[in-house]
């Protein structure tokens, strides 16, 4: 248990820094295509914070706490925050981003195996969605 509430916890904190990522690029995104590429990463954003209300809610079912810490945020996420300005580079950074939340979600999900079913049906449906955002930002990239 103390091990899936310390991959819950990386995975808490990788989906807000996530949340933040994408609500920069949203409110930063400029160029011809802008409006498009924008929407999405508000939708994402959205998608994102639900995920981290999911994983907060099974660390709290699980007996443990939620870390929020944002001076530990980074150190403990898979995923990189970004302040990229050009429109492609935003794309390019959250599409490294997921492929690398699919990663660790393909991960934590192989090691908590048949030992939790329920954690483990709520990171296959999360990482569902995280292969939807990388093929979402793969095809936004190719049309940039």
């Amino acid at each position: 248990r103390k091990e899936v509430l310390r991959l819950l916890n990386q995975a808490l904190a990788t989906e807000l820094i996530c949340v933040l990522r994408y609500k920069r690029h949203y409110f930063m995104a400029r160029g011809i295509h802008a409006a498009t590429v924008a929407g999405e990463f508000r939708e994402h954003a959205a998608q994102e914070l639900g995920h981290a209300d999911q994983i907060a809610e099974r660390i709290v079912q699980l007996g443990g706490e939620p870390d929020f810490n944002p001076v530990t945020l980074l150190e403990r996420s898979h995923a990189d925050y970004d302040t990229s300005s050009a429109l492609r580079d935003m794309i390019r950074a959250n599409l490294v981003a997921e492929r690398v939340a699919v990663e660790a979600y393909r991960q934590m999900i192989g090691l908590i195996g048949d030992k939790d079913p329920t954690t483990r049906r709520m990171l296959e449906a999360i990482l569902a969605d995280e292969e939807e955002h990388a093929d979402e930002m793969s095809d936004l990239l190719d049309k940039q």
